[in-house]
């Protein structure tokens, strides 16, 4: 995954709208907002609205008809963020007077200083976080209490707020437009790249929520988080009705990654697959509708048949002496709507925030139009293209011709599309690890894996040149530069007789983003616009990479067949995680719909909301109705309305790979692409493909796809 500095995702949330030219300033209402308090510091003083019209006078006579409109648009949205502590009447006059740049080379002036200063900004605070987590992130032995503390501590946390204070961040927003979205979207393809960087200085003050706001959501996510982390399943310590255990000692799984993992892995066991695959269902909805018997979360010292819920202490040669809850009294009293209550807790942190956002007033508003970029009607609109094509239960009997039986819903997990390597993951393992002994082998190896990629040997050495290979303590990551005095961080795990597969694997991941990080850095023409529209497009330019691979290692390329066969793989679970993203949505639409539910009230709605969402899009193909499965995934509860991204990342990743194939060459594409940098999805697609974001390529190659597999 990229490693993206708390900084910059603060700043990119920092995308605000604001009223229309010309529109009458709103005065926040001192009311009760959504998060059943009063937020004071949001309120203007009452003297904005006389002041802003005489500093409306003033400028117009100083500078002429020529400056009005963006006299008009920059007072309002000063207006709109200052408070009473910023000062009074008159210093807000006399700020409005010394900071307006009325001159073309005064604005030229101020626009190259703060993006060059930003950048260093960016940069050092980037570069100190860095240095901070750097015993936790890599390979360099114990990590420390201290340690702890260190890669705890985020320098930038109060940037924003020291911006407010002295000033800075106003004279952005008296000189530069605070863009809406319906403005970016309609008129943004005729901005030049200046006018662009210009809104995106803007926005990154379009938002004045204090630090103590963003970081108890920062608390709420960890501590979410630090919940999903520690619900497993102790799987051998599963009964079936006859009482026999299906899973082998000391496998635990984390939901719900693991449980679906395992859900997958077991299409190839012939003997005990599906009895497997039927428990592991069952033992997500007892998850999803909070019947788990709390005693078993984690704990290998009971058995438990997820069936009847019968709970039991294991037997002592069965019992794992890691055991933590051994000692507790043992019943199947069920979970009590802990899931859920996290959930909650996440919404009302999150809501906390409403009050200083007027134009994006729900955490919903602001993923979508500010984070996204892509309005909700539209990526519903998306998602249901998807859900409700033709394709879908055409894919499906081909599935159940393959299974030799009808769908089960856990078969909205299907992976038998994926092709198969003639290669073990041993004999990988071997390669792998004969190339790459050391994270020194692989950053030598660069520039030769990306000249295999389509590169030139110019180009390729340049990236490889801005790029340094770290060994990580886990599974490992990305972490780009913010300025260009800097280098990207690969890093992937190493063990000590070498890099294996899984580590080669990520490697190769992660160096996708690390070429994305330098081009849409360095080769961008204004650093305000670095990187990509949102996260999915880097996760989709990064899936480029590690598609290859086994190529890179030298391995023969994917045929037709196993193309068709990828495409049919991505199709499907296009259509299962689109269900999941309307699901998560939904429920957060209830919430604030309900802002004083109960956990208990939140399981409820939240199970009747997987049910409708599988009923409406589901059951037409698996003929089960009231199927719970699409409520499981633990994004729902850690992430904060994060789900939606995988879908948009799926049809963004098959629309890139569709384009680079047409184009013949990986490299040269690549980096045209990524030198687009931030602006919004469609415009960064059109420019990329040819095409806006959707499901349309998609569509049609899996039509290609099943025409050619002879599915009717």
């Amino acid at each position: 995954m990229r490693c993206i500095h708390l900084f910059l995702l603060v700043m990119i949330c920092l995308a605000a709208t604001l009223p229309a030219k010309g529109q009458e300033i709103p005065m926040p209402d001192s009311s009760t907002t959504h998060s059943g308090a009063k937020a004071a510091s949001s309120v203007q003083p009452a003297w904005i609205k006389d002041s802003l019209a005489k500093m409306q006078r003033e400028l117009g006579a100083k500078y002429g008809d020529q400056q009005s409109v963006r006299v008009e648009r920059g007072l309002r949205q000063v207006g709109e963020f200052w408070r009473a502590e910023d000062g009074d009447a008159a210093a807000f006059e006399e700020f409005v007077r010394v900071s307006f740049a009325g001159d073309q080379a005064t604005l030229d002036t101020m626009f190259d200083r703060f993006q060059r200063l930003l950048e260093q900004l960016d940069g050092h605070m980037h570069e100190i976080n860095r240095e901070l987590n750097q015993q936790s992130d890599l390979d360099l032995g114990a990590v420390l209490p201290f340690d702890e503390l260190f890669a705890g501590y985020d320098p930038s946390a109060h940037v924003i707020d020291d911006f407010f204070q002295n000033k800075l961040a106003f004279t952005v927003l008296l000189n530069f437009p605070l863009a809406t979205l319906d403005e970016c979207l309609k008129d943004g393809g005729a901005w030049s790249r200046r006018q662009w960087a210009e809104v995106r200085l803007a926005q990154r003050f379009g938002k004045r929520i204090p630090a103590e706001v963003n970081l108890a959501g920062a608390q709420a996510g960890a501590e979410a988080a630090q919940y999903i982390s520690e619900y497993n399943i102790w799987m051998y310590h599963l009964l079936d009705p006859q009482g026999q255990r299906l899973f082998p000692p000391k496998m635990r799984l984390l939901s719900h990654w693991n449980l679906r993992d395992e859900i997958k892995a077991d299409y190839a066991d012939k003997e005990n697959g599906l009895a497997r695959q039927r428990m592991i269902q069952q033992v997500m909805e007892r998850i999803v509708t909070q019947t788990i018997p709390e005693v078993v979360v984690n704990n290998p010292g009971v058995d438990w048949n997820p069936y009847s819920n019968e709970v039991k202490a294991a037997a002592a040669k069965d019992a794992d002496p890691a055991a933590e809850k051994a000692g507790k009294t043992i019943t199947n009293a069920r979970e009590p709507d802990t899931r859920y209550a996290v959930l909650l807790k996440d919404f009302n942190v999150s809501r906390r925030a409403d009050p200083y956002s007027p134009t994006a007033p729900t955490l919903i508003d602001r993923r979508f139009n500010e984070d996204r970029e892509i309005p909700e009607a539209r990526l519903k609109a998306m998602l249901e293209k998807i859900l409700t094509s033709p394709l879908v239960p055409r894919t499906a009997s081909l599935i159940e011709s393959r299974l030799g039986r009808p769908l089960e819903p856990f078969d909205v997990w299907y992976n038998g599309f994926r092709p198969g390597s003639q290669y073990t993951e041993a004999k990988l393992d071997e390669m792998v690890a004969k190339r790459y002994p050391t994270a020194a082998a692989y950053q030598k190896d660069i520039p030769n894996l990306l000249v295999k990629l389509g590169f030139s040997p110019e180009r390729a050495q340049y990236v490889a040149n801005n790029i340094i290979v770290d060994p990580a303590r886990g599974s490992g990551h990305a972490m780009g530069s913010e300025m260009r005095s800097q280098k990207a961080h690969l890093r992937t795990r190493v063990e000590k007789n070498g890099m294996n597969y899984k580590g080669y694997n990520i490697a190769v991941h992660e160096m996708g983003h690390n070429v994305e990080q330098t081009f849409s850095l360095n080769d961008v023409d204004y650093t305000l616009l670095q990187g990509v529209p949102n996260t999915a497009f880097t996760e989709a330019l990064a899936f480029v990479f590690q598609g290859h691979d086994l190529e890179l290692l030298g391995l023969p390329a994917p045929d037709a067949k196993s193309q068709a066969e990828k495409t049919l793989n991505d199709f499907w679970g296009t259509y299962e995680i689109a269900g999941v993203a309307l699901v998560d949505t939904a429920v957060w639409h209830w919430m604030y719909d309900h802002p004083q539910a109960t956990p208990n009230q939140l399981n409820e709605a939240t199970v009747q909301i997987s049910k409708d969402i599988w009923n409406r899009y589901y059951a037409p193909v698996f003929h089960k109705n009231d199927v719970v499965l699409l409520g499981i995934y633990s994004h729902m509860i850690d992430a904060f309305l994060y789900l939606p991204d995988y879908p948009i990342g799926h049809m963004i990743a098959f629309q890139i790979e569709e384009q680079m194939k047409k184009a013949g060459a990986i490299g040269p594409e690549f980096e045209r692409m990524a030198k687009m940098g931030r602006v919004t999805p469609d415009l960064w697609m059109v420019h990329a493909t040819g095409r806006p974001v959707g499901p349309e390529a998609l569509l049609e190659a899996t039509e290609r796809a099943l025409a050619g597999a002879g599915a009717k």
